[in-house]
Order: structure tokens, then sequence, then C-alpha cells
């Protein structure tokens, strides 16, 4: 029987890098390769693997990922083949939010966002997780869990233990609420119920 791949998966700046950050503190070995340094919008770090965004063409790596955790975006979950059993942690927030913090990132890095306006872009975003979500429905070797990122933030000893319950009831909980930092949910909606 072949250990699950564990995937984080969710829309950019939906909180990835802290559920990353908290199943690798509950005891999961992290897939990342460094190469995206800590900054001021992900100050405990991105943990990122470049070689997920060439999962089309590369995915011998999948292998050596059995039994650990990476982060793969969720237009690119399609290209995971379904040779193998995944567990997939996906984060949900306020579409909103998201925007907001894709603006905020963009505009600190002085870089030029889309061109698409915000509302546009969150009517974009509710149509990729919809067609993801089905895709993910369809395929009995993927199990999936979504964690609202705002009560994570909000209640991190619930969601601790439901990501572990996920993923097998080994894990440290104690250290996976400790990787919450309620002071790193910026651009956030008053009153949104984390989805996203």
């Amino acid at each position: 029987m072949r250990r699950p791949v564990i995937v984080v998966s969710g829309l950019p700046r939906s909180g990835t890098s802290l559920a990353m950050q908290m199943i690798h503190a509950g005891g999961v070995e992290a897939v990342t390769d460094g190469q995206r340094a800590s900054d001021e919008d992900n100050p405990r770090g991105y943990f990122e693997f470049e070689r997920v965004k060439q999962l089309r063409n590369d995915r011998t790596w999948l292998d050596g990922a059995e039994g650990k955790v990476v982060k793969v975006i969720h237009l690119l979950l399609t290209e995971l083949p379904d040779d193998r059993p995944y567990r997939v942690v996906f984060m949900q927030r306020d579409l909103g939010e998201v925007v907001r913090s894709q603006a905020t990132m963009l505009a600190r890095s002085g870089r030029a966002g889309g061109q698409l306006a915000p509302e546009r872009l969150m009517a974009v975003y509710a149509q990729q997780l919809a067609a993801v979500d089905a895709w993910l429905a369809a395929r009995p070797n993927f199990q999936v869990l979504k964690v609202p990122y705002a009560q994570m933030v909000a209640d991190p000893a619930t969601h601790a233990a439901a990501v572990n319950r996920f993923l097998g009831g080994t894990l440290d909980e104690t250290g996976m609420r400790a990787a919450v930092d309620p002071s790193l949910h910026r651009n956030r909606t008053d009153g949104a119920a984390g989805r996203g």
C-alpha cells in the first residue's frame, strides 16, 4: 500500500504557506527547495518546490514525495497522475481578501498586476474553484479536506485536530497550533467566513 502524497492547495494568497508550516511543524517532511526566500508577505517562508510548476512534463519527483507534504497551486492539481493516493488539504479564503492580498504583494514588490477588475478576478477564481472541485470529486484516489483560512487562524486548535485526523492522527498538534500567528491574517474582510 503506497503512502499518500500530502498536497496543500488553494488559490494564491489563500493560506497555503501557513498550512504547509502547520503540517511540517506537526512532523511531516516538506518537499521544498528553499528557492523562494521568506519576505514581508510571507515572513515564515513559502515552502515551495519549483519543479511543481513543471508537473505536466516532469512527475518523476512524486515517487520521493510519498508520505511528505508539497504545495501545489489549485490549477496544477489536475496535472497530478491518477496512479497513487493523495490527501489534499485545500485552503479556502474569502475571495475579496485573496484579491487584496495579491494586490498588496504586487505593489510591495513593484510589479504590475493583471488587468482584470477585482470583481472580475473574483468571478474567474470562483469558476476555477468550481472546476477543480468537480475534478477532485470524480477521483477516488484524492481525499480532500477543505480548511477555511480565517477560521483556522482564529481557532488553530480545532483545525489542527481536524487536519491531524485527516492525515492519520499521528501529528504533533501542539507544534501545529504554535505555527499559527494570528497577526499574519492581513487584508481581512470584516465578518469574512474564510471562503476563497
